[in-house]
């Protein structure tokens, strides 16, 4: 076979394999930032507002597009949504300079491209609002 017909053969396999993907990939709906937002916190329920928290209890941190900053402590979630969100991107690296052990409220967090590490804006955090999983129910006395 010429190799004019086996680079034709692959070149149509390779589309017919990628239209029949296709479908299966617009299927996945894309959650709006607001949803990606109620997914983390399922059934967790908000709290009051806390000024500050530790950070040698944050074991993750992850940023919603142009809406929270979320600090996940492994037991509580608490969610920063700073007053001007605009610049919070989920691909980019926080770079927070703090002065003692807690991250409070009116520090500023800078957000630096994760491909280059430069400098793309900084918010200014407001309120941590923590959110908790539900106690159980007490259970019956016999």
């Amino acid at each position: 076979m010429p190799v004019r017909s086996i680079l034709r053969a692959t070149l149509l396999a390779a589309t017919a394999a990628a239209m029949a993907a296709s479908p299966a990939l617009q299927a996945r709906e894309k959650l709006t930032p607001e949803q990606e937002l109620a997914k983390i916190l399922k059934d967790r329920i908000p709290g009051k507002p806390e000024d500050c928290i530790q950070l040698i209890n944050v074991n993750s941190t992850t940023i919603i597009d142009k809406t929270a900053i979320i600090y996940d402590t492994g037991s509580v979630i608490y969610v920063n949504r700073p007053a001007y969100p605009q610049s919070l991107d989920s691909d980019d690296v926080l770079v927070t300079k703090t002065w003692g052990s807690q991250l409070c409220r009116l520090d500023i967090v800078e957000l630096h491209a994760r491909s280059g590490l430069w400098w793309r804006g900084s918010v200014g955090l407001e309120s941590f609002v923590p959110y908790t999983k539900p106690k159980p129910a007490p259970k019956p006395a016999p």
